[in-house]
């Protein structure tokens, strides 16, 4: 647990400095070049809220007032899903295809980002990759999905913000198994790479999907919609459940690969990030037994609920208030994109 907090706490200052340049830039564009020669970053806040300790010779910048609340919409909460659907999608589309989602599915309001890294698992294990293909399948119809039940409101699509996939040292994926341990601080962690790696990395994303459509189901006002949000929210319960449970097996086969001790150790990241809240397992039984975990639920035998903001604490990859990060470097588009603090 040490070292996951050291992890996360790399990531969150790496995530802060990205901010406050992104910040400094935003002010210099409005007639501020004259202060380029400054020390731009020292004493910086972070982006939840921190005020800046700027010399005695700088402006102090005007703050933003403080928008008012407003309600949450149906498409509002259509849109935030259609952000996890489009990394998901992303994700699995590359590990199957090699390629990603058509561009026709990736337009919308916001500013549309491209996907760095992504490419085709070469399976060896013909089971995990028929089930690779149906869940890509189904990722990819969530998206068109998404898309035409938020025109039938009224409302207009988020376009794909950009998505960090990549395997490499700067990748999301390596940011994510350094947190956990899985991987030691100087390592990479591939998820194209082999069955168990796409597997682990398919382990990140599908729990966090379930927990998202149970906690946006209360918020959800039109039935149509509420009912339509409830068939993805089995969808990505069976995906969840199909991954888990073939992790399972591979651990219980093959020891010395270690995914049942990492798959633990990603559960554990996860509820690091979200909250005090315990609202994660792993793949083992969570008392200490010998027996699968394949339902992860609470003592009611009932799946955990994720707000948007513990949402956005895992995808950023950050304890902190953040608008952007890990898989999303420029954030969500629409009304929901900032994670909780935690």
């Amino acid at each position: 647990m040490i070292e996951q907090t050291k992890a996360l706490a790399l990531i969150e200052a790496t995530e802060a400095r990205r901010a406050d340049r992104r910040r400094f830039l935003t002010m210099a564009g409005g007639g501020a070049a004259a202060l380029g020669g400054l020390a731009l970053l020292s004493g910086c806040g972070g982006d939840n809220g921190s005020s800046s300790s700027m010399p005695p010779s700088t402006p102090t910048p005007t703050p933003a007032p403080t928008p008012t609340p407003t309600a949450v919409t149906d498409v509002d909460i259509l849109n935030f899903a259609l952000n996890l659907e489009y990394l998901e999608a992303q994700f699995y589309s590359y590990a199957v295809t090699g390629a990603g989602l058509p561009a026709n599915q990736l337009t919308g309001s916001g500013v549309q980002g491209g996907v760095t890294g992504g490419r085709a698992v070469p399976f060896s294990d013909p089971v995990v990759q028929q089930y690779a293909r149906e869940i890509a399948q189904d990722e990819t119809a969530h998206v068109a999905f998404l898309r035409s039940a938020i025109a039938s409101a009224g409302g207009q699509a988020v376009a794909q913000p950009a998505i960090n996939i990549d395997g490499g040292m700067a990748g999301a994926f390596t940011a994510a198994a350094r947190a956990a341990g899985v991987i030691g601080p100087a390592d990479t962690f591939d998820p194209y790479a082999s069955d168990e790696n796409f597997l682990l990395g398919a382990f990140i994303f599908e729990d966090v999907g379930v927990t998202a459509y149970k906690g946006a189901a209360p918020l959800i006002t039109n039935k149509t919609y509420l009912e339509a949000a409830a068939g993805i929210l089995a969808a990505e319960a069976y995906h969840a459940g199909l991954v888990r449970t073939v992790l399972y097996r591979k651990g219980i086969a093959n020891p010395t690969l270690k995914l049942i001790e990492n798959a633990g150790k990603i559960s554990d990241v996860r509820d690091a990030v979200d909250g005090p809240d315990d609202l994660d397992q792993g793949i083992a039984s969570p008392d200490g037994g010998v027996t699968s975990n394949i339902v992860p639920t609470d003592a009611n035998g009932l799946a955990f609920s994720r707000n948007t903001g513990q949402v956005l604490n895992i995808v950023y990859l950050s304890k902190s208030m953040l608008s952007s990060g890990g898989f999303f470097p420029a954030g969500v588009n629409g009304t929901l994109r900032v994670s909780a603090a935690s």
